[in-house]
């Protein structure tokens, strides 16, 4: 009638799609918007919740422990970590730069703390923080029925 012709996995048309969606996709996705996603934001962090306190561990790599600031207000925790910039030679010649430097920081919500016990320590490029429960019988857990 219109002399459709599908394309099968296998049709030369096919593959020439797939490969210039993903060099569109890598353009997009990749290093030429990467610094402009990830400011703010770079380093990870684990929560974890256990009978009498809540750990965080936080990967700190290349920062100095001095350059590490922990605030705790309003039931929310703040990690602010600074990685100085190196005076970079002009002479040098970077083919490609990732290291950022700069002020990082971090907030997390974190309820039934003693504030006044929070417990911190560095080591090896990991924060450990240690927040003790106030009321350690309180249940975080919430049953909803599902209709």
């Amino acid at each position: 009638m219109f002399n459709l012709v599908p394309f099968g996995k296998n049709h030369p048309l096919e593959k020439r799609e797939d490969f210039f969606n993903q060099v569109f996709d890598n353009f997009f996705r990749e290093d030429f918007f990467a610094p402009l996603t990830k400011i703010g934001n770079d380093f990870r962090v684990d929560l974890k919740e256990v009978e009498d306190s809540y750990l965080i561990e936080a990967d700190l790599p290349g920062i100095k422990k001095e350059d590490i600031a922990l605030q705790y207000a309003n039931n929310y925790l703040t990690i602010i970590a600074k990685r100085h910039y190196n005076e970079e030679n002009k002479q040098d010649n970077y083919l490609r730069r990732e290291r950022r430097y700069g002020e990082f920081q971090r907030s997390f919500y974190i309820g039934n703390v003693q504030e006044d016990q929070i417990d911190a320590e560095f080591k090896d490029g990991v924060l450990i923080i240690t927040l003790p429960k106030k009321d350690k019988a309180v249940k975080n857990v919430n049953t909803i029925p599902i209709r």
